[in-house]
């Protein structure tokens, strides 16, 4: 009972410091947003300067940036390279989000020895022997893991979703190119018609061109951001009609047939694939239980009559 007590105002005492801190940081914000419209205002002591650069700038950056570089120095060689590659596949190449994910990795780490601390020494569950050791493990993998499953979860889920718009933005293709339309008008018009990861590709792609590149660089490094088998497929076949002189319509209605007929493969295998899947939740929740109810009487009278 002390113990929850003391902790409780443990819990009260931080809250009253988070909001006094609040409470300031809100009247400071409003200080500084009015000294902001106002037109040729200088400040001429040093600290009220740095008050007018924002939170975030002053205290949280200088963070990010320390953790950032520590991930970088203590990880294996290659594998900041591997994470901005996951980012570009996963639609977001900004440097800032790869050294957000490196502070965050170095931050679950770290947290590896409070987890200690929590299943050993605290141990709020009662946890004791295999068990206790089993939370701690589970625990200390999820810290450790967690960002990379994350970041490979985001990446997986805009694969299949470049996957899964590929043949309906293909025949809008089609269906713009063969109406007399040329290959980039197209690409215009499905973009606006189709908003998505796949059509924010195509927009970069457009991007390029237009700034300079030609379609052949251009689709070239779509197709190494996406990193898609269906979008690599789409790009050479592209390539090839550029290369051949092959009409871009009828390479198209290809294109667009084929992506159509590979997605339902793909969702005929998920389909496939959901007995076998289906069998380890069944064997391991619903045989046991069932396996109680219908032998457990039986087992109950035979141990009845041997004792009798």
């Amino acid at each position: 009972m002390a113990l929850i007590i003391g902790l409780a105002l443990v819990a009260l005492v931080i809250a009253l410091v988070v909001w006094a801190l609040g409470s300031q940081a809100d009247e400071k914000a409003v200080v500084r947003s009015s000294l902001r419209q106002l037109e040729g205002y200088e400040v001429e002591n040093v600290r009220d300067q740095e008050l007018l650069v924002p939170l975030r700038d002053r205290a949280i950056a200088p963070v990010l940036t320390g953790l950032s570089d520590l991930g970088r120095r203590f990880t294996p060689a290659g594998y900041v390279d591997t994470v901005r590659r996951k980012f570009v596949s996963a639609g977001n190449p900004s440097a800032e989000a790869v050294d957000r994910f490196l502070a965050i990795r170095v931050l679950t780490v770290a947290l590896v020895p409070f987890a200690f601390i929590l299943v050993f020494v605290l141990n709020p569950l009662g946890f004791e022997g295999l068990m206790q050791l089993g939370a701690f493990a589970l625990l200390a993998f999820a810290l450790v893991a967690g960002p990379d499953a994350v970041l490979n979860r985001r990446v997986e889920e805009r694969a299949n979703e470049l996957q899964r718009k590929l043949p309906d933005i293909l025949d809008l293709l089609t269906i713009s190119v063969e109406a007399g339309l040329g290959f980039e008008q197209a690409l215009d018009r499905t973009i606006a018609a189709v908003p998505g990861a796949l059509s924010d590709e195509f927009a970069r792609m457009l991007g390029e061109v237009r700034a300079g590149a030609s379609r052949a660089d251009a689709m070239r490094s779509m197709e190494q951001r996406t990193d898609v088998p269906e979008v690599r497929s789409f790009v050479l076949a592209i390539l090839q009609a550029d290369t051949f002189g092959v009409s871009i319509g009828r390479v198209l209605r290809a294109q667009a047939d084929e992506m159509r007929i590979k997605r339902r493969q793909a969702a005929q295998e998920r389909a496939q694939k959901a007995p076998v899947k289906m069998m380890i939740p069944m064997v391991f929740c619903i045989f046991p239980a069932l396996f109680v109810v219908v032998i457990g009487p039986a087992i109950i009278n035979i141990r009845e009559g041997f004792g009798g």
